[in-house]
């Protein structure tokens, strides 16, 4: 055996216990006539300490040592001499005096350092991700993630449900972003699909009887290059029969509360969990996955300037428009320049500009603010109106209120936008906090301008409330679904509905999304075939298994953190090089040919 031990799981009680270790070496230092070692693998580190008395072939073989060497060490556990207790160590108590040591492999010079959580060029990390995943945090969120998976599916497997994997390789049917696509070699001419999600296999899946399912899902989306989204990742996904709304989600706070508690006890969950309709969240907090750590709550100030002197606000409110906004707490002596950003932030996000009132701090209160007080661009607000404007949006002196007018699904998201950036400048949110919150009552489709029809907001399968069925057709865009996510901290955990389960329900909703009948047929007939045959109601959710680690992690930067061997931003794979150009041969075999690029 190269290893009677691990390196991380001696402690005190085992002083006088010989031991065989086998790992890396971590660190190596010198220090008056003794070698020092810190000894790693992947549950800890140990202090192994070479005497050249005691051991001298051990000693001179140890002199050789460098970092990254795989070695064993046979030694005798002591306790450490007072005064050298290494209290961040978890055998920091104890240290190996070694008897004989031998050379497993040595390493050549790592890229980077490998002992050190330091920062990293990221393309230098997944070309070398064998040796990025040595450092301490990687190896940190890599169990943080199989705890994760764990508890789910010890939750789930005592809640009943049953784990059964569906395929990789389906049929290509359009769910939102593009498909990965597998040229088949036995049928020249045709695809596979690798799934973007297990949706209609779920479904499926319900039809077939089996009332609760689960599975640890492999997900595939060909989209375009985007901040923490990745081509290939993981998710949990869950379906559930003879079900509604309320069961699902409430499941679903249960799993991942408790899950939450279990694999990270040190965070603070913010209880009760807040419910918020679709509407409440946009016009509160510009966002249908906010972070509700910090208030900053918008407000509609359209009322209060309808009639005011300054008519970029009157004038936007005579027009259907709104003028909203909120106050960030403390900073109204921001510099010009810090306020400048902030305007261009905001037309970066669709506006038009961004009014700004500086409410000075030496005003005693709101109710006795006077102009002088007072610092904005705007000099026809009146101040009745600003002091209206800052009662409302609930600013003290010291606080900066940003204001943006349009439409309202632009002052939404400018200001949810602004939100977020204001609330990460100032540091409001506690790193320390979960704050989950479930927003429901979504609409069903949401009108495509630029091309002239209806889209799902969530997916084609997702059921409206049964009041909205009568009218669907005369008024799609007021039709509310039975549609339900789970936020914490800004993003989106998990996600899911009720489904449609009866086929000329389920033909109704691909009409209003202007699906052509023999293209429903093609792509989604075995689905609407076996809804004729005694489908249940049924529902579920999924729930980003990369996202919830980084969620959950101390030290993720990104859900590439969380990954083993992610793709880069732009779907590449700098350590395997995909991807990559194929022999002809393989493309002759698939009935393949390439063409060349048509350069404009």
């Amino acid at each position: 055996m190269y290893k009677s031990n691990t390196c991380g799981e001696l402690r005190n009680s085992n002083i006088g216990l010989q031991v065989t270790l086998s790992g890396w070496v971590h660190r190596r230092r010198d220090h008056g006539g003794l070698i020092f070692i810190d000894l790693r693998d992947r549950t800890g580190l140990v202090q192994v300490v070479f005497h050249p008395d005691e051991a001298p072939q051990a000693f001179r073989t140890a002199e050789r040592y460098r970092a990254e060497w795989v070695v064993q060490i046979e030694g005798t556990v002591r306790e450490r001499p007072e005064g050298t207790i290494n209290p961040n160590l978890d055998t920091g108590e104890i240290e190996i005096h070694a008897l004989s040591t031998q050379i497993l492999n040595a390493s050549k010079t790592p890229p980077f350092d490998v002992s050190q959580d330091s920062q990293v060029d990221e393309l230098l990390r997944m070309r070398y991700r064998y040796l990025d995943l040595r450092r301490p945090f990687m190896r940190e969120n890599l169990q943080l993630r199989h705890s994760v998976v764990k508890f789910i599916r010890d939750y789930l497997d005592e809640k009943k449900f049953i784990e059964i994997e569906t395929p990789i390789l389906i049929k290509s049917t359009p769910e939102g972003a593009r498909d990965f696509l597998v040229p088949s070699r036995i049928h020249p001419g045709d695809f596979y699909a690798l799934p973007q999600s297990p949706q209609q296999l779920k479904q499926l899946l319900m039809v077939a009887g089996t009332d609760k399912y689960f599975q640890i899902a492999r997900c595939f989306r060909d989209e375009d290059p985007r901040a923490d989204r990745l081509p290939e990742f993981t998710q949990l996904d869950v379906e559930m029969s003879f079900v509604d709304r309320d069961d699902i989600v409430n499941l679903m706070i249960d799993l991942y509360v408790k899950l939450i508690q279990s694999v990270k006890p040190g965070k603070k969950i913010a209880l009760p969990i807040p419910r918020f309709t679709f509407e409440e969240a946009m016009e509160r907090f510009g966002s249908d996955k906010p972070d509700i750590r910090y208030s900053m709550e918008i407000s509609d100030f359209s009322e209060i300037v309808k009639e005011s002197q300054f008519q970029v606000f009157s004038k936007v409110v005579a027009n259907q428009g709104y003028v909203k906004g909120f106050a960030a707490p403390g900073i109204a002596d921001i510099p010009r320049r810090q306020a400048d950003e902030l305007i261009d932030l905001a037309k970066s996000y669709g506006a038009q500009g961004l009014v700004t009132i500086a409410i000075d701090i030496s005003a005693p209160s709101i109710s006795s603010l006077t102009l002088e007080q007072v610092r904005t661009p705007a000099k026809a607000l009146s101040i009745d109106e600003i002091k209206l404007i800052a009662e409302k949006c609930n600013a003290m002196p010291g606080d900066l209120i940003l204001i943006a007018a349009g439409t309202k699904p632009m002052t939404q998201n400018v200001l949810g936008q602004l939100r977020t950036a204001m609330a990460n400048r100032l540091e409001l949110a506690d790193p320390d906090t979960i704050a989950l919150c479930v927003i429901t009552d979504f609409p069903l489709f949401d009108w495509n301008e630029k091309e002239d029809r209806w889209d799902s907001v969530h997916h084609p399968f997702t059921a409206p409330f049964e009041e909205s069925w009568a009218d669907l057709n005369n008024d799609p865009g007021n039709a509310i679904s039975k549609a339900y996510d789970l936020a914490a901290n800004g993003y989106e955990l998990a996600g899911g509905s009720i489904r449609i389960h009866q086929r000329e329900k389920q033909e109704l909703v691909f009409e209003i999304l202007g699906h052509d009948p023999s293209e429903v047929e093609s792509q989604f007939g075995h689905l609407l075939e076996a809804f004729e045959y005694g489908a249940p109601p049924h529902g579920g959710f999924a729930g980003g298994i990369d996202r919830l680690v980084m969620i959950l992690s101390d030290n993720a930067d990104s859900i590439r953190d969380t990954i083993a061997f992610p793709k880069t931003q732009i779907g590449s794979d700098p350590l395997f090089g995909a991807p990559s150009p194929v022999d002809e041969r393989q493309l002759t075999d698939l009935h393949l040919k390439l063409i060349p690029e048509i350069k404009e």
